[in-house]
């Protein structure tokens, strides 16, 4: 496995123009006075607000903690937060992708959280070494394929898409996705550069069609047989399953030998300039326990963080999976390394 570059070799995500939203209001500390973990707590959230308001809600239901959130997408969240400096209101930034959350540390929006309760609910390969950030979900992204045309024996790994066996049946979602940008960084990290823009040269040579903007459509263009194998996360998935129980698709999990299952997580951190950063580390510490973790899982058909918490029953029934034993954080260190490989091999 490849070391991580150094600060000076590390690039960064693509700044985005600054979104200026509206402002979370009201009912914060006054200037000179030290919060408490019993005032409210300001989020930034790119979570949508019906996947994250049921735990807020159970949050302040148990605690009597107000949840002040504001939402909208992964870097204009984070272009607010850098811009407002000492001023923010934000005390916790939830967002998705490892990438997102470690270019929010490396960007200095973030504060270290020392939690002995956080280090034992999440497995340290997916939070920050320094307690930077820490995952909340995870998010699998694996292969799927044609169950009435493809012996699932045929299939290996992510770099097994390359062969030239898959020429023309192979689906993917666009490179322009944080998920891909950040398994193809996992892959340098674990592989290199040069096996790793071969295996997307390969995948490019195999595509049965244009890239597709969302997993969903993927996967549906498997079922009527457009293509016979894809990368997708798991999630998306689980929503088409259980609306479709008989739908001809089926996960395929990469075995540990052959670098084993990529995934993702979402996540949060506590803000540098965090008004209350006690109440923001109460709120982490308990959205990392199994009350929690078990809504994570049940709203957006993620594997909960936690792994003393079980996932949905037909998240579940896929089977077990060895993931990628890699921090999570690679795909933020290798992620500008990912999109200019990407560019090169003619992955749009």
């Amino acid at each position: 496995m490849r070391q991580a570059p150094n600060a000076g070799q590390r690039g960064l995500l693509p700044v985005i123009l600054m979104l200026f939203l509206g402002g979370c209001g009201g009912d914060r500390p006054e200037s000179g006075t030290q919060a408490t973990a019993d005032d409210p707590v300001v989020v930034y959230s790119a979570r949508a607000e019906q996947l994250i308001r049921p735990i807020f809600d159970a949050y302040t239901a148990e605690t009597g903690v107000p949840i002040r959130y504001t939402t909208d997408s992964e870097q204009p969240l984070i272009q607010k937060l850098l811009a407002e400096g000492e001023t923010t209101p934000a005390d916790l930034l939830l967002t998705v992708d490892a990438g997102n959350l470690w270019y929010a540390a490396q960007q200095g929006a973030l504060r270290p959280t020392d939690s002995e309760l956080l280090e034992s609910n999440i497995p340290a390969h997916l939070r920050d070494p320094d307690g930077l950030w820490f995952g909340l979900s995870v998010r699998a992204r694996t292969i799927v394929y044609d169950t009435r045309d493809v012996d699932p024996s045929e299939l290996t790994d992510y770099k097994g898409l390359a062969d030239e066996k898959w020429r023309g049946k192979l689906c993917l979602r666009t490179s322009e996705k944080v998920y891909n940008q950040s398994l193809v960084a996992m892959l340098i990290a674990d592989y290199g550069e040069e096996q790793t823009e071969k295996t997307v040269r390969g995948w490019v040579a195999n595509l049965a069609t244009d890239v597709f903007s969302n997993d969903t459509s993927l996967i549906e263009a498997i079922a009527a047989g457009q293509c016979d194998v894809g990368i997708v996360n798991t999630y998306y998935f689980a929503r088409l399953q259980k609306e479709k129980p008989d739908i001809p698709v089926a996960i395929f999990w990469p075995a540990a030998e052959t670098g084993g299952v990529h995934v993702n997580i979402s996540g949060a951190g506590v803000t540098r300039h965090a008004g209350n950063a006690e109440g923001a580390r109460a709120l982490l510490e308990w959205m990392s326990s199994e009350a929690a973790q078990k809504l994570f899982g049940g709203e957006n058909m993620e594997y909960p963080a936690n792994p003393a918490v079980e996932a949905h029953p037909l998240v579940a029934a896929w089977g077990p999976f060895e993931p990628s034993p890699m921090n999570v954080a690679q795909a933020g260190a290798y992620q500008a390394d990912a999109v200019r490989l990407m560019d090169r091999a003619g992955y749009r």
